[in-house]
């Protein structure tokens, strides 16, 4: 019988992936609707030594597959070895990030195994009466109907995600076949606490190889010398849209994240627009934030948008439309002209920083 949650940590050198961390901290919620263990998966090379990271994170346990092959990310040994856990130890869920590596290996494995597989998921739910706070909050579901159909004690997984262009959001279910698996984007879990101490089991499974399974030659490794940004991991976020009417006002809002510690974002507009780089887009086919403070400027809130910085905790809008959608997440919203606010916004910080020192 399947059972546990599983979480296939992604590493890049060694290190283990935020977006893993975020994952084990929502397998744990998820495992006490459940009954069940939290297990994370760790492969590569001399890598064991991470495995008390993940136990921290909130794994009860951890399965580490070690080998040469797996040095590096390549699909197919990375493929062959998941896949072969996965018949060995018969989980109920598996988990991955939605990033490069998980958008890759996650499906080739379902493909393998024969079961489905939700990508890019930015809820997931056990516990019907959970599920049903989450749908009355952000849609207008008929939850009687759904509590008619599937049962108040239905106890697979609800996997949400953006569909048509982000316009509505479709939760899904594999009722069917096991594990569920689904991929989740990075920044939508709340990142928990560490538990440092914690014990938890390590176990090693053994994989055997063959040259055919490498099937790509890795001739050399080059790292990017430019730093990308990650605005996931900002506290503040200062974000322009299509109102902030050129590309020269981003050096305006760049005045204010600096003054509040923070970066600059964008939606996908300006994006498209070539006034920003790609890796500063939150929204639906960007970047999924929760910034302790994300301020809009000139930015209407179309539903794409809405849905990457939605969990932000504090969201202040500036906007010259009063009737803008970006209003109905706001904390707080200012009507009024977005050229004309950032400067004083601008003046009233330095002031502030300068009174302070």
């Amino acid at each position: 019988m399947s059972k546990d949650l599983y979480v296939v940590a992604e590493q890049r050198d060694g290190e283990i992936a935020k977006v893993t961390l975020e994952l084990l901290g929502e397998a744990t919620k998820l495992a006490g609707d459940l009954g069940e263990k939290v297990v994370g998966v760790l492969l590569g090379d001399g890598i064991k030594g991470k495995a008390q990271e993940m136990i921290e994170a909130g794994a009860d346990k951890v399965i580490v597959i070690e080998d040469a092959m797996l040095a590096e990310y390549v699909t197919e040994p990375y493929t062959k070895a998941l896949t072969a856990l996965i018949k060995e130890y018969d989980p109920n869920i598996v988990l991955f990030g939605a990033s490069s590596i998980g958008r890759d290996l996650a499906p080739r494995v379902a493909a393998r195994i024969h079961t489905g597989l939700t990508a890019d998921c930015t809820h997931l739910d056990i516990d019907m009466e959970k599920y049903f706070e989450f749908l009355h909050a952000t849609s207008t579901a008929d939850t009687d109907a759904i509590a008619k159909k599937l049962g108040m004690d239905d106890k697979t997984l609800k996997m949400t995600r953006p569909a048509f262009g982000g316009n509505v959001m479709a939760t899904i279910r594999c009722a069917d076949y096991r594990p569920q698996m689904a991929t989740v984007r990075p920044g939508v879990m709340k990142l928990a606490e560490p538990q440092p101490g914690k014990q938890g089991e390590v176990e090693e499974f053994k994989v055997e190889f063959a040259p055919e399974d490498m099937n790509v030659t890795i001739k050399e490794v080059i790292k990017e010398t430019k730093k990308a940004v990650d605005i996931t991991d900002a506290k503040v976020l200062v974000s322009g849209g299509r109102g902030i009417g050129s590309a020269d006002f981003y050096k305006e809002l760049q005045k204010v994240a600096d003054l509040l510690g923070g970066e600059i974002s964008s939606s996908r507009a300006n994006v498209d627009a070539g006034w920003i780089a790609k890796d500063r887009q939150v929204g639906q086919t960007g970047k999924t934030v929760r910034p302790d403070l994300y301020l809009a400027c000139g930015i209407s809130g179309a539903i794409q948008h809405i849905a990457g910085m939605e969990n932000s905790e504090c969201v202040i809008s500036i906007n010259k439309n009063d009737t803008a959608a970006i209003f109905d997440v706001s904390d707080l919203g200012i009507v009024g002209d977005v050229k004309v606010i950032i400067p004083k916004l601008i003046d009233a910080l330095t002031k502030y920083k300068a009174a302070q020192n």
